[in-house]
């Protein structure tokens, strides 16, 4: 919880740019791009909505992570966001994080 307010204190999310927050849980995980200034979530995505398909190098919840941040990227580009700015939540930058972070990437989004 510290660390998670520490991170999000230096992040600021705006309708040019909004934050691409992303919550991980045991299971899941949940990608969302809030702006910040109004307070409103543009685009959401749930790895519940996701059908597990193959990856390349990733297997299992990997694998789902990244198709999560190629769909969230897919919604992103539906409302001409192209630049965002990523928020892990005070989660570590590896494994699922990362995946999600690469997914979107390589689908178009800049941060």
């Amino acid at each position: 919880m510290i660390r998670q307010k520490r991170v999000r204190a230096r992040i600021l999310g705006t309708a040019e740019k909004p934050r691409l927050n992303v919550f991980r849980s045991l299971r899941f995980i949940f990608a969302q791009l809030i702006d910040d200034v109004s307070g409103k979530t543009l685009a959401s995505v749930h790895s519940k909505s996701i059908k597990a398909g193959e990856v390349k190098d990733k297997k299992g919840k990997s694998a789902l992570a990244y198709l999560t941040g190629k769909a969230l990227a897919e919604r992103a580009r539906s409302l001409n966001i192209k630049h965002v700015v990523f928020d892990r939540a005070g989660c570590r930058y590896h494994g699922r994080v990362k995946a999600l972070a690469d997914g979107a990437r390589d689908n178009g989004l800049e941060f």
